[in-house]
């Protein structure tokens, strides 16, 4: 009986030390992927480990984003999955401040990542405007903020005609340029958590900055809508 929890102890022992030399190899790979300065170690590691994610496991094609190295920016893209954010947060060299909605805010077990990424909450059943000035205060701040004007989740090709104003209003009001992006080939669009555990081979591809705050609101929400709906160049 003695033996038996010798040799328990010893597997035990031997487990742990492979999991520290697997942790510390992981997060070798994951501050040598990392391409975003979040302002922390710690920040910066979760940044490597899902560009590694999405790299490795799901073997997702992703176009970088010609953002400016400083000033504000708006990205966008249209919503069929959970993955999206994620990829549009690969495809960016700066941090990326998202607008979501605030039942996925508060899910369980991912409101401390949330916070800790700096999402913006918004309640879609409010007329609330806290979560607009929030945005906008970021912006103006030279941060870069992401949202989806589509204004929730649709399966690809039945996204709305008409994206919501709010882009365009944040891109007037901040001076901020519009980068586009459009994913495609998710294997569970229409789905959260099974989208980001499922292996996928998404696309996401980056288009050209829109001026929005040089167009007139109408043709600023079709030229993105365009690059929403559209899945090449």
């Amino acid at each position: 009986m003695k033996n038996d929890e010798t040799l328990l102890l010893v597997l035990l022992v031997i487990a742990l030390a492979l999991l520290v030399l697997f942790s510390r190899w992981l997060f070798r790979k994951a501050d040598a992927a990392n391409v975003a300065d979040w302002g922390s170690k710690w920040k910066n590691r979760i940044d490597g480990l899902n560009r590694l994610f999405l790299r490795n496991y799901h073997k997702c094609h992703i176009e970088p984003v010609p953002l400016p190295t400083e000033g504000p920016a708006l990205v966008v893209a249209n919503h069929i999955s959970g993955l999206d954010p994620m990829m549009m947060i690969a495809a960016c060299q700066r941090p990326v401040h998202f607008i979501i909605a605030s039942e996925q805010y508060y899910r369980f077990g991912l409101n401390w990542l949330f916070r800790l990424g700096g999402c913006i909450p918004v309640d879609r059943s409010s007329r609330d405007d806290s979560a607009f000035r929030a945005a906008l205060q970021a912006l103006h701040e030279g941060k870069v903020v992401g949202l989806f004007p589509e204004g929730g989740m649709h399966l690809p090709g039945k996204g709305p005609k008409r994206l919501k104003r709010g882009v365009a209003r944040l891109a007037k009001l901040s001076g901020s340029p519009v980068y586009p992006m459009h994913v495609s080939g998710v294997s569970l669009p229409g789905h959260v958590l099974p989208a980001v555990i499922w292996p996928n081979q998404a696309r996401l591809e980056s288009h050209p900055p829109v001026a929005c705050d040089t167009l007139e609101e109408g043709e600023c929400l079709e030229q993105l809508l365009q690059v929403l709906k559209n899945s090449s160049h």
